[in-house]
């Protein structure tokens, strides 16, 4: 079980296009991190680089689901024979 600094909501991060990732200050002086990436799999924790604190991100992941269509398994129904 972790033991989390806080719980804070992702739209107190602040967000580094270029790297897809959320940052919040930490009490250490470094950034707790969590990338788009995390999110978008469901993760909600955010860790300092620098000390052992984690945060809890409070999101809506629905906000972060990529628009991505899975295409359904392709099944051979015909048989084979060795």
């Amino acid at each position: 079980m972790s033991v989390f600094h806080d719980e804070v909501e992702i739209e107190d991060f602040e967000y580094d296009e270029e790297t897809e990732t959320y940052s919040y200050p930490c009490p250490c002086g470094d950034r707790f991190l969590i990338t788009r990436e995390d999110l978008e799999n469901g993760e909600d924790v955010a860790t300092c680089p620098s000390c052992s604190l984690i945060l809890r991100v409070i999101y809506d992941q629905e906000q972060f689901m990529r628009d991505e269509v899975i295409a359904e398994p392709v099944t051979n129904k015909e048989l084979i024979k060795c």
